[in-house]
């Protein structure tokens, strides 16, 4: 039996702690905050969409960095063995569209009761609003760790799970990844990873709060030969005070590096008319309304909240009666329908970003295990590795599967 301590009581941390103890270790589990999982209680607008449930087999084709890194800890603790979990530990799970998965009472702190009883019930020692500050390091071995009151405590193994630099105010606040490098880690550039974006037209604003379903995004990027489309998403879509959120802005957010100046977005109203459909679409809205003025036949088409946007955009006269605009004018109706631009003036900060970008560089950890390959007895899981998914539960189970390894790992 081993001395073994978890740094970190998110997702990763809970789970690595839990998979250490059933194998009979001593664990000891440290958090900076006054509870466990505080990031847990916000995520999907305290939700807590906790994984995906399409096949394991799926998972890679939405990582969007370093996915062969994850095969080992993905095929080793599957999305299935998380909800078989939550569920033996009383949380009772249901699917939703996009096959997210979430606790049937949509409350985040039931998934969160079901970490603390298994820590319980392993008989983990939790220390809350404790901050670690270093490790003890001997000749590239993990010894221990010191604790920010300058008190050291030996370990056999020393787990970090402590998240990447997004949403400091749970406690990720990237203070490992300046740890790790002192002990010679690369930590690769760290970036706001599934986050909201400023638009440079102010339309986006007007429409604060106006959810959009069903839409499809398009995001470019300018090159030397031109525009060059990056990806294109069908979802749903958010109007802030500052621009664009929601499912398909912050999955889009994960495709830009660089100058972000580069990159633009399009919006698909009505994705599943073609040009021509929609034209006709509108000429049948035209003739319902032949006799009214432009700006009350568009009732059918657009939320009420979108039609003085949509008209201002269109360029065509409110006040214009239906029977007389031009079919120029009706073409550019089409085009605000069918390929609307938003332009992109920034991302929003780490405070409003779901993940990190960038993290620990995945070549210094062993996949199968999740140890330092420079640091003997140090594990390394979740979010402080340079691996990153889109929305839809995929990052949670990237860190329970990842702490899962390492706590399993542990001798």
């Amino acid at each position: 039996m081993s001395r073994i301590a978890v740094i970190g009581g998110g997702p990763g941390g809970m789970m690595a702690a839990v998979a250490a103890a059933e194998k009979g270790h001593r664990v000891d589990l440290f958090d900076s905050n006054e509870k466990l999982g505080k990031k847990l209680y916000i995520t999907g607008k305290g939700r807590c969409n906790l994984t995906n449930a399409v096949d394991i087999s799926d998972y890679f084709d939405n990582i969007v960095h370093n996915h062969s890194f994850l095969y080992s800890a993905l095929y080793s603790y599957t999305n299935t063995d998380f909800m078989a979990f939550l569920e033996k530990n009383g949380v009772p799970l249901k699917i939703e569209r996009g096959d997210r998965v979430f606790p049937v009472s949509d409350k985040s702190s039931d998934v969160i009761g079901a970490f603390k009883m298994a820590l319980k019930h392993n008989r983990c020692q939790v220390h809350l609003n404790t901050k670690i500050t270093g490790l003890l390091i001997e000749n590239n071995n993990i010894n221990g760790i010191l604790l920010e009151n300058g008190e050291k405590r030996n370990y056999d193994a020393v787990i970090l799970a402590t998240g990447g630099k997004s949403y400091p105010s749970t406690g990720s606040d990237g203070n490992a990844f300046k740890i790790l490098k002192k002990y010679g880690h690369e930590i690769t550039s760290l970036a706001p990873g599934l986050v909201p974006i400023n638009t440079k037209e102010d339309w986006p604003r007007d429409l604060q709060g106006l959810s959009l379903k069903n839409v499809t995004l398009t995001l470019s990027k300018k090159t030397p030969k031109g525009q060059k489309k990056v990806k294109s998403m069908l979802g749903e879509m958010l109007f802030t005070h500052f621009g664009i959120s929601g499912p398909l802005v912050l999955s889009l957010s994960s495709d830009m590096s660089g100058d972000i100046k580069d990159y633009s977005l399009e919006l698909d109203l009505k994705p599943a008319l073609s040009m021509e459909q929609m034209d006709a679409r509108i000429q049948r809205d035209f003739l319902k309304y032949q006799n009214k003025d432009f700006g009350n036949a568009l009732g059918d088409l657009l939320p009420a909240k979108m039609i003085p946007v949509m008209v201002d955009l269109s360029g065509i006269d409110p006040a214009a009666k239906v029977n007389q605009i031009t079919k120029e004018q009706r073409n550019k109706l089409v085009a605000c329908f069918k390929q609307l631009k938003i332009g992109i003036a920034g991302l929003r900060d780490f405070n409003e970003a779901i993940i990190t970008v960038g993290g620990v560089n995945v070549k210094e950890v062993d996949p199968g295990t999740m140890e330092s390959k420079r640091v003997k007895n140090l594990y390394i899981a979740g979010e402080m590795l340079d691996v990153d998914a889109l929305t839809g539960g995929y990052n949670i189970q990237i860190a329970v599967s990842t702490g899962w390894l390492a706590g399993n790992a542990v001798e």
